[in-house]
């Protein structure tokens, strides 16, 4: 019988988001502050051989999601090894890769050889000039990332849209369409008080029940559902096979069902994305633990997790921004 993580309020951890570096390519304003370098230093980073003893370990325990993350994932170096690795580990059933698409189209091919199943992309338009003031980026690399991942054979394809007051929130309809032609899957979220980045964009918040009255306005809308270990509730543009996932921590907190942790690129296991309890894994990995030790570590930080979070309640809490905990 596989063994199985449960935090002290009775919910089983299966999920785990693996950040493999706080660093990004592009600097989305609601993530990471312009002019911010104080990232981790690369000696501090847990090496290929430590992170695939910590997923081996949660394997072991009954963990069978594995989301890789950054930061940015693709910037850092020779990640295709990492997930070659991780998805040839007992008890990883499930391998997916988060990204923004910049470095997609370079690497869609060797990813989807190595066992990395599904995507998930940022994406919070469609217009050049708005992408750009958003990401200081290029909106043309992400589309053509995309267009390389679809043809690589990733499915599915999910886009993240952070919906924002005043910023984006007249796209919302636009994006479905792009959706619709391209068979990708659409995730709307909503925007979160992480560090100060998070707080600073507060007015722009908008409760995604508004955003769902105004597309089912234009589209027919039925109940719809898709395999994954993430919190979207979906519903369906009927006809299609367009599935539309609405993701809100603030409005409609999804807390008593969390089944997952985030580990970040220093080794610290993150029990809530809402809450700073943490535990350290990288020092008793360098001090020569066990696997047995490792397990027993990981079963202990279990019962820090906390039963739910604290944003409305506490929006100062967490001090943190977003690409330092993994996304």
């Amino acid at each position: 019988m596989t063994p199985t993580l449960t935090d002290p309020f009775g919910r089983h951890i299966e999920y785990i988001r693996l950040s493999v570096t706080d660093r990004c390519d592009l600097r989305c304003f609601y993530c990471m502050p312009e002019g911010f370098t104080d990232f981790e230093t690369p000696e501090h980073w847990l090496t290929f051989d430590e992170i695939e003893r910590v997923i081996a370990a949660f394997g072991r325990l009954g963990v069978n999601r594995v989301r890789v993350t950054g930061g940015e994932p693709l910037v850092r170096k020779e990640l295709p090894q990492l997930t070659s690795r991780l998805s040839a580990l007992p008890g990883v059933e499930d391998l997916s890769l988060s990204t923004n698409a910049v470095q997609l189209a370079k690497y869609s091919e060797v990813l989807r050889r190595g066992g990395v199943q599904r995507l998930n992309v940022s994406l919070d338009t469609l217009k050049p000039e708005r992408f750009k003031a958003i990401t200081k980026g290029k909106l043309e690399k992400v589309i053509e990332g995309l267009m390389a991942a679809k043809a690589a054979g990733f499915n599915p394809i999910k886009i993240n849209m952070v919906v924002m007051k005043g910023v984006n929130d007249d796209e919302v309809e636009k994006m479905v369409d792009f959706c619709l032609k391209h068979g990708f899957t659409l995730r709307f979220i909503e925007t979160m008080p992480m560090g100060d980045t998070g707080r600073n964009a507060s007015d722009q918040y908008i409760d995604l029940q508004i955003i769902k009255k105004r597309l089912m306005q234009r589209y027919d809308l039925v109940p719809g559902v898709m395999p994954g270990g993430g919190p979207a509730r979906y519903m369906k543009v009927a006809g299609t096979d367009l599935n539309i996932g609405f993701i809100t921590p603030m409005s409609q907190h999804f807390c008593e069902t969390c089944n997952r942790v985030r580990l970040s690129v220093d080794g610290t296991l993150y029990m809530c994305l809402g809450q700073d309890h943490n535990f350290e894994l990288r020092p008793l990995l360098r001090n020569g633990i066990s696997d047995s030790e490792l397990e027993a570590a990981i079963i202990k930080a279990m019962a820090l997790k906390p039963e739910r979070h604290e944003f409305s309640d506490k929006p100062g809490q967490v001090v943190r921004f977003m690409s330092m905990t993994g996304g």
